[in-house]
């Protein structure tokens, strides 16, 4: 069984850059989809970015163009690269993971879930 501890999170002024890394343990991530998802308060968890099993990428309209997930398969971790933050990305960042090469974009569709690392964004 896989387990995922992210970090990288933290407090950044609207424009700037993070840089959340998650680390995988107990199993290789390239057997793994693995998926970033976020959680505003009050609100539902979403999706943000997914590295498949065959290294294709996908992510969520409000993030395109500013965010890049990339696998490091040396040290077993996938990270998420955000540029230009908004206000708006303020959010608890989880990393997720599955073993089914099918798996969709669905938090209830992943059986692996890291702690999560808080981003604040201010204005």
């Amino acid at each position: 069984q896989v387990q995922l501890v992210e970090s990288g999170g933290g407090l950044v002024q609207a424009g700037g850059s993070l840089r959340l890394s998650c680390a995988a343990s107990g199993g290789t991530f390239s057997s793994y989809t693995i998926a970033w998802f976020r959680q505003a308060p009050g609100k539902e968890r979403e999706f943000v970015a997914r590295l498949s099993r065959g290294g294709y990428t996908s992510y969520a309209d409000s993030v395109k163009g500013r965010f890049t997930i990339s696998g490091d398969n040396a040290k077993n971790t996938v990270h998420l690269q955000i540029n230009s933050l908004k206000p708006e990305d303020t959010a608890v960042y989880y990393c997720a993971a599955d073993r089914s090469p099918l798996i969709g974009i669905r938090p209830t569709e992943y059986d692996y879930w890291g702690q999560g690392t808080q981003v604040t964004v201010s204005s």
